[in-house]
Parts: structure tokens; sequence; C-alpha cells
């Protein structure tokens, strides 16, 4: 068999049809969409669809698309963003954030500098499923709280959180809400209106579109101070020449996602269910995350008496590609925050896998997957030392 790809969690291969809508706006509609000529135009133009297409999946407005770099850069334009306007207005040393302590490092590092600039911010706790719970969000609300931004869904784990809860919560008391959907986008139907969302990320690259541009969504009448200056581009929110090829791109791909969820939603949970199915066979094997609030592609679980990065090492050389975490931190030598605020121990972090699924994943991967994963897993128990 060829090589199986399960990391689609960390990134996705660019459809083709993206590629082939992106492709003319290198070498042929090439002109900077600022410019005011023809080819400038032209630019312009095709911005302005990607926009719209982009707004219709959210239920959103096209004036409030905001193209960034990535999700990473969404992430800090609207945590520094909203505290630089709100520090702006109110000048108290209490200016109070709160988010969750299973953030993406996008959100957990930006909320760690800004406590360095004298913000205030509260790490809400989990449950061992990886749930916030609405009581502790209320009970930590104080009158200067301004921002909460929790995640849609978790990267590692792929529980999903009460996002429409929490909307409420923030609504009930006047703060702005943010959300990191890189992970949901086209995964679960998202409607800002109904869940109260003020501002929202997106990467292009988890949905099938080209890497290096992301979105964030900012409601009418919310200020952002931008931490990024120039010329003024995109509302004098976040300056910089366009990237119209990328641009043209993450539209495609959101448009492509919106139109695929009543396909490859079923498919792609029919397969992660199967293969969650036979993995939890092997004995003393876990599923790390909720069992059913959780994306459609994710599978996170732990094995008694093995290594992790082993795991992982052994499936690639046989042809199968995995995560032992967030992509963004499983270089680093340190094990998983996310797994940690679960409260698992330490042999539980080294021995988690994650396998994140995707549309063109099939049937026969899955079972090559559920007949492989036991052999290695009784291979790495008789060489193991504990």
């Amino acid at each position: 068999m060829e090589k199986i790809y399960f990391d689609n969690g960390a990134t996705t291969c660019i459809d083709n049809e993206v590629l082939e809508e992106m492709m003319p706006y290198y070498n042929k509609y090439y002109g900077n969409p600022s410019s005011l000529h023809s080819f400038g135009v032209d630019a312009a133009n095709a911005i302005d669809i990607s926009r719209m297409k982009i707004a219709k999946i959210l239920n959103a407005k096209q004036d409030e698309i905001i193209f960034t770099s990535g999700g990473t850069e969404s992430d800090n334009l609207a945590l520094k963003g909203i505290s630089y306007s709100f520090k702006e207005k109110i000048n108290t040393k209490d200016n109070h954030i709160i988010t969750s302590s299973i953030e993406h490092p996008a959100i957990i590092e930006t909320c760690k500098y800004l406590q360095n600039q004298g913000y205030n911010v509260k790490y809400l706790p989990v449950d061992k499923y990886g749930l916030v719970k609405i009581d502790d969000l209320e009970n930590a609300i104080t009158k200067n709280t301004f921002l909460i931004s929790i995640m849609y869904a978790n990267n590692e784990i792929g529980t999903i959180e009460p996002i429409k809860d929490i909307g409420k919560i923030a609504k009930k008391y006047g703060i702005i809400f943010h959300t990191d959907a890189v992970q949901a986008v086209c995964k679960t139907p998202i409607d800002i209106k109904k869940l109260n969302i003020d501002l929202l990320s997106i990467s292009s690259h988890k949905i099938y579109g080209p890497k290096g541009i992301g979105v964030l969504f900012v409601k009418n009448g919310i200020e952002v101070i931008p931490i990024i200056h120039g010329g003024g581009h995109e509302k004098n929110i976040r300056s910089g020449t366009l990237n119209t090829p990328g641009i043209v791109g993450i539209g495609k791909a959101c448009e492509l996602g919106q139109n695929r969820m009543n396909i490859d939603i079923p498919h792609i949970k029919k397969l992660r269910d199967k293969l969650i199915n036979n993995l939890l066979k092997i004995s003393d094997t876990y599923l790390n995350g909720h069992p059913t609030k959780r994306l459609v592609n994710n599978i996170n679980f732990h094995v008694k008496n093995i290594d992790g990065e082993s795991l992982l090492m052994m499936l690639d050389e046989k042809g199968i590609a995995t995560s032992t975490g967030s992509a963004c931190s499983s270089k680093k030598l340190y094990s998983s925050h996310v797994l940690k605020e679960l409260g698992l121990n330490q042999n539980q972090l080294q021995s988690s896998l994650r396998l994140t699924l995707g549309r063109e994943n099939s049937e026969e991967e899955i079972l090559y997957a559920s007949e492989l994963i036991p052999k290695v897993v009784k291979k790495l128990r008789q060489i193991s030392p504990i």
C-alpha cells in the first residue's frame, strides 16, 4: 500500500480545484489589488469574490472578513487588537481576559505576552474530556472582563467546546467573544450570529487551501487596534500588500468545504468511528477527549506501556503518518499541555498518539491501519523496559 496520511490536523494537501483557481493570479492577473489600473482591479475583484465566499460560510458580512497570514496571526490580532483597544478606552490596572488552559499555543503565548504587558488572564480548567464548564466561566467574570477567547474545537484531542453557551454568557455580560475555529471550519456548521461570536480565526491550510493565508472575522462595530502598521490595508486593521493567489485559494477552499460538508462529514466520521472501535480493542488502550463531542476527523488515544513517539516512528516506517500532538510543538521536548490538563499522568502523556483523517482517506486505509497498529503496539510492548 502507498503512504497513508493521517495528520490532517497539522496540514492538508491543497485541493486540485483550489490550486487551479489560484494559478492565474500568479502569472496573468498579477496586479497589486491596491492599484487603480485594470491589472489591480482584476485582482481586487477576485479578492471581493473570495471575501464573499468566506462570509457566506459564517453567515457574516463581506466587510467583516479580514485577511491575515494564517491562524496564528489571526489569533494574535484578535487578542492584542482588542486588548489594546480596550486599554485606550478604559485605562485600568485590572484589564481582564478569560481563556482556557488547553488553547492552541497561538492563544496561550499571546496571553502570556499580554500578562507581561500588565493584563490579567484567567485560564479556565477543563474536565477530563477537555470541556470548559459554563459555571466556571461565569464565575470567573469580573467587572473588568472585556474579552473571552475559547477555541471552537481543540487541535489535539478534537473536543468541541460549548460555543453556543459561551456566546450567550459573553452577550449577557457585554463581553467580546473570540474563538479560534481553525480546526472546526468546514467540519461543522458555523453561524456567527446564532453563536454570538464577535471574532473568529480561520487558517487556509487546514481546509485544503494554501499555506500562508488566514482570516479573522471581525464583527462590525468591534474596534481592533492593528499590530502591523503600514499602508492601512484591510480597513486599517492589517496592513500589507494582499496575497491575491492565497486569498483566492482560501475562498475556493471555504466554498468547496461548505459544498462538500454533507459528503465529507459522514464519510470521515464513518472512517473515524471504525478506526476508534478497532484501536480500543487493543488491551489497555484509551481514547483521549470527548467520546461524542469531538471533531469528525480526530482520534487521540494512549496505549499503556509504550512510547508514543516510538509508535509514531514505527508507523511512519510502515507508511502511516501520524502525530504525537500539536504540529506547532511536537518537535519540542515537552509533554502536551492539553493532555496534562485532562489529568493524564506522565506515562499516559508519553504514550499518546493523534490521528486526524481527511476527505481523501479510504476504508482500505482504515483496514490496513487497524491491522498494523496492534502489531506495532505488541512489538513495542515486547521491547519496552516498563
